[in-house]
């Protein structure tokens, strides 16, 4: 008999701090990222060039990109799983609409944005996937495959990220869309080594 006690459900209240660090690393990133030109992929991607095209702010088309997600999430993902995604992106919205009036910064080159956003992206993704949550959209599928299938969500979390970068190529000049691309990379490949299949209670 081994001697290792079964881990405790998460509380409330560390469910609760998790989620509120995750996103405001994600915010953070976002910021960085909108400071130098570039976007992300997934359903912030989508937002950050549909908000190019229409002008409507980021976390508005954030927010209603993600509406469609929420009956996919609920089938397959939970009630539980599915609540505190919808929090954790109704936290991100709120954040990247008030983050910029409170934070500034003078001078950032675009690889170190890249490097610094794609880790705090895939820290903040990681705080919610252990929590049992997410930012919706591409990652709740990545982390649905991963769960059914065992496939690694970082690698399906890359090629999802890379496929909007690419529609964004109308919107980005190359060196930004490079950029991007790197902090997508960046992102995918925290997320694939520090979250595998199996190692957390199965998720």
């Amino acid at each position: 008999m081994s001697d290792l006690a079964a881990p405790s459900p998460h509380t409330p209240f560390e469910d609760a701090q998790a989620i509120f660090t995750g996103t405001l690393f994600i915010s953070l990133a976002l910021i960085l990222f909108n400071q130098v030109g570039m976007i992300t992929g997934g359903t912030a991607g989508a937002a950050f060039v549909l908000s190019h095209l229409t002008g409507i702010s980021f976390g508005k088309l954030f927010f209603a990109i993600n509406l469609p997600f929420y009956g996919f999430s609920w089938k397959h993902m939970g009630r539980e799983f599915t609540l505190k995604t919808f929090g954790a992106i109704t936290l991100l919205s709120l954040m990247t609409e008030f983050s910029p009036a409170l934070f500034a910064i003078d001078r950032l080159h675009p690889a170190y944005a890249a490097i610094l956003g794609g880790l705090l992206l895939g820290s903040g993704v990681l705080f919610l996937a252990r929590h049992r949550a997410s930012l919706g959209g591409a990652t709740v599928i990545s982390l649905y495959l991963q769960q059914s299938r065992h496939w690694r969500a970082g690698k399906i979390q890359i090629g999802m990220d890379l496929a909007v970068l690419a529609t964004a190529a109308a919107v980005l000049p190359p060196p930004k869309l490079g950029y991007s691309v790197l902090g997508a990379v960046v992102m995918g490949l925290f997320i694939a080594i520090n979250h595998r299949p199996g190692r957390y209670n199965g998720t």
